[in-house]
């Protein structure tokens, strides 16, 4: 009887363990050169430019650019309340990957993103204002943001 016990401890210990570590909602790194976009497929190339979606049950979408990001964001696959995190990529600090909803953007023709958006994200607006002024360009919020890539 005590064996039954302990394998029934130990079993719920197992379920427990693996309900905890098999829902992770983190965002995942951008491995560059590696990840490939789930929406036009192209491989991460430019560590400047990338978003990544992550939903409340923990499925990790990556992308290249803002608006494969924001195509796929409208699409319908998912509804935009089961996004947990909403992420680009600093493009000054390549790689860096901060809120979405929380970064300055500026679309200028100085921006050679990969599918064409010219458009980088910036956690600073001081920087980003720096940008605007030796680039050109049109500073949006995110609410513009999402607008512009239906």
């Amino acid at each position: 009887m005590n064996g039954v016990r302990l394998i029934g401890k130990v079993l719920i210990l197992f379920f427990w363990m693996l309900g905890i570590y098999g829902c992770n909602t983190n965002p995942e790194p951008l491995l560059f050169g590696k990840d490939t976009c789930y929406s036009c497929k192209m491989t991460l190339i430019d560590n400047r430019f990338g978003a990544e979606l992550v939903t409340h049950k923990g499925k990790v979408y990556k992308f290249d650019d803002l608006s494969c990001m924001l195509g796929f964001y409208h699409s319908g696959y998912e509804e935009p309340g089961d996004f947990l995190h909403k992420l680009v990529v600093n493009h000054e600090k390549p790689g860096e990957l901060i809120k979405a909803d929380e970064a300055f953007y500026l679309k200028s023709k100085a921006f050679r993103a990969p599918m064409a958006s010219e458009v980088a994200a910036f956690g600073d607006y001081d920087r980003m204002m720096t940008y605007k002024h030796k680039t050109g360009g049109i500073f949006l919020a995110w609410g513009e943001v999402i607008t512009q890539f239906k």
